[in-house]
């Protein structure tokens, strides 16, 4: 049986590598600098998966943490289709670790993002599908759903946390603006996160651990929000 890999830490030729890219956002720069990737950025990026999913499953027992690109691993390449900007690469490096039955974005997660300057660590959803929506809706205004959201979110606060994804000005249609939760009915997308410069454990094993504490503290937006994805089936 192949050993399991394990995670070292990233590198400094894995922030080079991001901040090369932004200068030099091209396809002949990329492929002078294939094997940096290859070695400092999509190798590492592997092992980290697979060692933060391991850690993820003592807090969510469900969430896929699979190493392959389009799976936790975001593609580098833009689709650039329908953008102004048509740079044909990603200048960070982005991973995501889902839980529930839907498709790989239509879940909540545990996301990643790495910057020649900065880290993000992020849960939840950043968009709702069209039909989750309306179920999202319904639950916000349900009396005991929307009262397990509020709870959620003093959690999240207690850690220093807050929701994003507030999107509409007014309060949908159907609903009363006066809902105690009317707010939260603007919300078209909901997750939570925080952004840092460069911690010094990125280059250790320890970033795992350094990016559970911090999923630990967004458990309860992620938990309501796999319940309320359960509940759309």
């Amino acid at each position: 049986m192949a050993e399991k890999a394990s995670f070292g830490g990233f590198s400094k030729q894995t922030v080079s590598f991001f901040r090369g890219l932004a200068k030099n956002n091209d396809k002949r720069w990329f492929e002078a600098h294939r094997e940096q990737y290859e070695e400092a950025v999509k190798g590492p990026s592997m092992d980290f998966v697979v060692a933060m999913g391991e850690r993820l499953r003592a807090i969510a027992p469900g969430v896929v943490a699979d190493p392959r690109v389009n799976r936790s691993l975001f593609r580098l390449n833009r689709d650039a289709r329908f953008s102004h900007d048509k740079s044909p690469y990603k200048t960070h490096l982005g991973l995501w670790m889902w839980e529930g039955p839907g498709q790989r974005m239509e879940n909540s997660g545990f996301y990643f993002q790495l910057e020649p300057k900065s880290l993000l660590l992020a849960a939840g959803m950043h968009v709702f599908p069209p039909e989750l929506l309306k179920v999202y809706r319904d639950d916000v205004a349900h009396p005991v759903h929307g009262a397990a959201l509020v709870d959620a979110m003093k959690r999240l606060a207690r850690g220093g946390l807050a929701p994003g994804g507030e999107h509409f000005k007014r309060v949908p249609r159907g609903f009363d603006p006066e809902h105690p939760r009317a707010d939260y009915l603007r919300f078209n997308a909901l997750w939570t996160g925080v952004e840092m410069p460069l911690p010094a454990e990125l280059y250790t094993p320890d970033l795992v651990e350094f990016c559970f504490g911090y999923y630990q503290k967004m458990l309860p937006l992620h938990q309501w929000l796999v319940a309320l994805t359960e509940r759309a089936l």
